[in-house]
C-alpha cells in the first residue's frame, strides 16, 4: 500500500509540474532599427514580454523569441530596444499545455522619436 501511495504521489508530480529554462542574458537587446547616433536615450520602466502557443496533444506552432521581445519593447511607443535583458523558456504540457519565450528589460526610451521628446519615467 506505502509503495503505490508513494508511485501515485511521484506520478501526481510529474504531471503537475513543467519546465523552464534560462536561454539567454544580454546586456541590450532590440528588434528595431536604433540610431545609436542619438545620443539622448534613457532608462525605462521595467517591462515583459510573452510569445505563448497551445499544445492540445501536439505542438500548436513554435514561439518566437523575436515576438516576445517586440510584446516588451511595444509597452511604449518611445522604446526602440531593453537592457539588462534576460530570456526564458518555458513549457507544460500533459494532454494540453503551452510552450512559452519571456523576455524581460529595462525600456530603452530615445526621446529623439517622433512625439517623445517630453517623455517622462511616469508613464
Amino acid at each position: 500500500m506505502k509503495k503505490l501511495c508513494l508511485i501515485g504521489a511521484m506520478m501526481a508530480t510529474l504531471v503537475t509540474t513543467g519546465c523552464s529554462t534560462r536561454v539567454a542574458d544580454f546586456t541590450i537587446a532590440s528588434t528595431k532599427n536604433v540610431n545609436l547616433n542619438s545620443g539622448d536615450f534613457i532608462k525605462g520602466k521595467r517591462v515583459t514580454g510573452t510569445d505563448t502557443r497551445a499544445i492540445v496533444l501536439i505542438p500548436v506552432g513554435t514561439p518566437n523569441i523575436k515576438e516576445a521581445a517586440d510584446d516588451a519593447i511595444e509597452k511604449d511607443h518611445c522604446a526602440v530596444a531593453l537592457t539588462d535583458v534576460t530570456t526564458d523558456y518555458s513549457h507544460f504540457a500533459l494532454l494540453f499545455g503551452y510552450s512559452r519565450f519571456t523576455v524581460e528589460g529595462d525600456l530603452v526610451i530615445d526621446k529623439n522619436q517622433p512625439g517623445c521628446e517630453n517623455w517622462t519615467s511616469k508613464k
